[in-house]
């Protein structure tokens, strides 16, 4: 009978050493998971800078693109809805462990 870790000369990896393997989170849980926030929250705000030149364009006239500056805008708005959405999910975790009784 075969080891069922090592088929064809690919060994698994646990769960475990992906994880510590994947990049940011070698750090310990907390730190990583605060730089993959900054990370995201630093994406979003240049999506929204990118998003309000568009429109500054289009308001000036400047724009050459039309179908361009629309997508920036309409990608800017879902970044937000989606960042939101995370900020909400975080706080209403935070809120349930404060409820959690040791």
């Amino acid at each position: 009978m075969s080891d069922l870790t090592n088929i064809n000369g690919i060994q698994s990896k646990s769960t475990a050493e992906l994880l510590k393997n994947k990049n940011g989170l070698s750090k310990p849980g907390g730190e990583a998971f605060a730089e993959q926030l900054k990370s995201a929250i630093n994406e979003v705000n240049e999506i929204q800078q990118e998003s309000e030149v568009a429109v500054a364009d289009m308001a000036t006239g400047q724009v050459k693109d039309l179908h361009q500056a629309a997508l920036a805008i309409g990608k800017a708005e879902t970044s937000m809805k989606l960042m939101l959405e995370i900020r909400n999910k975080a706080l209403s975790a935070y809120k349930e462990l404060g409820r959690t009784q040791i």
